[in-house]
């Protein structure tokens, strides 16, 4: 192959004879780079030859074959795509984000504390003693039997008959339960 060095691109029929060459190991060789995409595999192959144009020393005769140029070429454009590729935040697709929990805004979750607050006001004083040693302290059962001095017994049942009694007052918030 004989290249112009005078000349800032690799001529047309140069870069065409490297292609029929080379073509098809290159693709095979970048398909498996790219996990068997072949969109992304093309892609690389044809940013490979933009290379090659781009350089026509790479194409020198004095060279025995341009062949591991090519692969050097399209292994490191491979290696920046898929970097490039790591660095973005992964899509999202319209299926998940229809399967996404929606988070209520600040003004919902104020509303949903005052309703709570109202409710748990409601209860009787021993219940809102176990509500708040058990869900709002994090006691276990025992903890709070030691805590209120009652039997842990005592502490399941009052805490199943509040939370029966809120839901009954707060039937938005949770499921029916009957």
């Amino acid at each position: 192959m004989t290249t112009a060095l005078t000349t800032s691109t690799t001529p047309e029929e140069d870069l065409a004879q490297v292609q029929r060459e080379h073509g098809g190991p290159l693709f095979s060789f970048l398909l498996r780079l790219c996990d068997g995409d072949r969109q992304r595999a093309e892609d690389l192959v044809q940013e490979t030859y933009v290379r090659a144009w781009q350089h026509p020393e790479a194409l020198d005769s004095r060279y025995e074959s341009v062949r591991p140029w090519l692969f050097t070429v399209g292994r490191r454009l491979a290696i920046d795509a898929r970097r490039a590729r790591l660095a973005r935040p992964a899509e999202v697709g319209d299926a998940v984000l229809d399967s996404a929990r929606v988070c209520a805004d600040h003004a919902e979750r104020s509303a949903a504390a005052l309703d709570v607050r109202e409710a748990v006001a409601t209860l009787s004083p021993e219940h809102r003693a176990v509500l708040l040693e058990v869900y709002f302290k994090g006691a276990s059962v025992a903890e709070a039997a030691g805590a209120l001095g009652i039997p842990p017994g005592t502490v399941k049942s009052r805490a199943y008959y509040a939370l029966r009694a809120l839901r009954r007052v707060l039937p938005g918030y949770a499921p029916d339960l009957r």
